[in-house]
């Protein structure tokens, strides 16, 4: 029975791996307790499953839908978006003539204030 099914399968969904993964979650289905929309005539899950499939009693697209959904670890829920916080301005930006100035320091200031840095007590460099 199994072989004429997967047979008639086919024509409804073509790739085979495809087939598996939908049979083997309509069977998983079933086994919890969905209702079946076939008789079971003493088969097993799996069979009822590609039974159910052949006979276009269940849509190959919305078990596919089912199944990517139960495999999802974390759904997106479109919900609305917080009030957007205004844009912070650079300064002169609102118009007004306020100047940045900074500071400029020469390259002779640098080295001056360089060598009056002392290194601190105990470090690495004393121990040559």
């Amino acid at each position: 029975m199994a072989r004429v099914t997967v047979e008639d399968c086919i024509e409804k969904v073509e790739n085979r791996f495809e087939l598996v993964l939908l049979a083997g979650h309509r069977a998983r289905m079933i086994s919890a307790g969905a209702p079946l929309t076939v008789d079971r005539d003493r088969d097993k899950n799996p069979v009822v499953a590609l039974r159910e499939i052949a006979d276009s009693t269940v849509s190959p697209e919305d078990l596919k839908e089912d199944l990517i959904h139960s495999l999802q670890k974390h759904v997106d829920v479109d919900e609305p978006e917080a009030a957007s916080v205004p844009m912070l301005s650079a300064p002169g930006a609102n118009g007004s003539d306020d100047h940045v100035e900074f500071d400029r320091m020469t390259e002779e200031d640098l080295l001056r204030g360089l060598d009056g840095l002392v290194p601190p007590v105990g470090s690495d460099d004393d121990s040559d």
